[in-house]
């Protein structure tokens, strides 16, 4: 009995040691891991928590050397239903800061509005939203009332970044927002946002140039993403669906989609990357219309092309032009 005994505390002792040093190499891991995060940088860098692409490019961009960029929304995932994890929860509450486009990611608003995040920037807030539908842009103004098209009212439209001129404007708001963020490096934070800007307002010169002789002026897409642009530019856009890249259009709505674009001599009907190009590529069939990509950039992946958001922008630039055959 004493040498079981003797054998049991043995045993007992040598499990509670182990115990004991993986609990300290637990806590060591810990340590080491949120030595990083230590006062919510990361390496001694601005820890920014991006809601999607189009953030992210922002804040990379005027960011610079001195922010660690997270993205909330994986390359390829469709953004608008992402649904945020416990361990985004966590990432949000550590970051320095909260970068996201209010109304586009209803779960993602949520989570930055419920955490203490210190600094939360709103990219809807640094530029003048507006309220789109399937039908966007001076076709749409001028047939309002005598087109029998469907013009659906389906709230604030928060695909700004489409539009380069507003686009800037969020990149002039978001370049404040860090140099009060992290003063230390507020020149470069300043002087990387009037490098930003300078490419936006090129990339708005060139969309002036390149669309201001076409042949047509309406274009077909699979939801209102391009409302802004249509606008910017003196074009029409017409979604098969709204603003939400999921919703089924009506029989009507298609019906009335093939009639315009005779009328209006579409040529093309464009899909995305992220979404199901089934009715688009339908409705092209049954009204003997070409297809083509026209991109949200809501991410980028190995389908898009280029590399980043001015890269894709041009690519939908030459689109545009060869489907509404400008000169």
């Amino acid at each position: 009995m004493n040498v079981r005994l003797a054998r049991s505390r043995r045993r007992l002792i040598s499990t509670t040691a182990v115990a004991v040093t993986t609990a300290l190499g637990l806590v060591t891991l810990s340590a080491c891991s949120g030595a990083d995060t230590a006062d919510g940088k990361s390496g001694g860098k601005l820890d920014i928590v991006a809601s999607f692409y189009p953030m992210q490019y922002l804040a990379e961009q005027i960011g610079g050397d001195h922010v660690l960029v997270r993205n909330l929304t994986e390359p390829g995932q469709e953004p608008h239903d992402l649904e945020v994890s416990a361990r985004q929860r966590a990432q949000i509450e550590e970051a320095d800061v909260a970068l996201h486009l209010k109304g586009l990611q209803p779960a993602v608003d949520e989570a930055i509005d419920q955490s203490g995040t210190r600094t939360k920037i709103d990219a809807a807030s640094l530029t003048h939203l507006e309220t789109h539908g399937s039908e966007v842009g001076g076709h749409a103004q001028e047939h309002a009332h005598d087109d029998g098209h469907d013009h659906d009212s389906e709230g604030a439209d928060p695909h700004i970044w489409l539009d380069p001129v507003k686009y800037a404007e969020v990149a002039g708001g978001v370049g404040k927002a860090l140099e009060k963020a992290d003063p230390d490096h507020a020149a470069d934070y300043k002087r990387n946002t009037a490098a930003l800007v300078k490419k936006l307002d090129g990339l708005d010169a060139e969309f002036r140039d390149g669309l201001k002789d076409t042949g047509s002026k309406v274009f077909i897409t699979t939801h209102a993403a391009f409302g802004y642009l249509a606008e910017r530019y003196g074009l029409t856009e017409e979604a098969i669906s709204g603003l939400d890249p999921e919703s089924e259009p009506s029989a009507a709505r298609v019906k009335d989609l093939q009639k315009m674009a005779k009328a209006d001599g579409v040529t093309t009907v464009f899909y995305e990357t992220l979404v199901s190009d089934k009715t688009a590529r339908t409705l092209a069939g049954d009204a003997k219309l070409r297809t083509a990509v026209l991109d949200p950039i809501e991410g980028i992946t190995e389908k898009s092309k280029g590399d980043d958001y001015l890269q894709v922008m041009t690519a939908n630039l030459a689109a545009l032009r060869q489907a509404l055959g400008a000169k």
